[in-house]
């Protein structure tokens, strides 16, 4: 009877062990020297932000490099109200809003032909993009 309880405290410490998240095993791989490319995509419009990181990670699978993502953040919005009229109805008043779409990918040991590669792509107008090196 003890035996049996044993391993269940055993299976136990070996599923704590594992990452929980790729967010953890980013970290574990980072600690064994590895480099990883984070590139952070914004745009107003989401069709124009998934065909452009469709773009990237096309163009980054090309020359075998091992990506993660692309995982979707959470959408800012801005959100902006206004009066309608200065003078007569001025209890009435307009909601105008932003949406700012995000998306995250990471790229794990580059090499130079990939970074070359991103650095020549052309995206459309209306995309921002904001790349580390971790």
């Amino acid at each position: 009877m003890t035996t049996a309880h044993t391993k269940t405290k055993e299976e136990k410490a070996v599923k704590t062990k594992a990452p929980k998240s790729a967010k953890a095993s980013l970290k574990k791989e980072k600690d064994e020297g590895k480099v990883v490319l984070r590139i952070r995509v914004r745009a107003y419009e989401s069709k124009i932000l998934d065909a452009s990181v469709k773009q990237i990670i096309d163009t980054a699978t090309r020359y075998d490099a091992v990506i993660v993502g692309p995982v979707p953040l959470p959408t800012e919005i801005k959100k902006y109200t206004v009066n309608r009229s200065p003078f007569i109805y001025k209890n009435t008043r307009e909601q105008f809003e932003i949406r700012v779409h995000k998306r995250l990918i990471d790229i794990i040991n580059p090499n130079a032909k990939t970074v070359e590669s991103l650095t020549n792509l052309s995206l459309p107008s209306g995309v921002d993009i904001d790349v580390k090196m971790m």
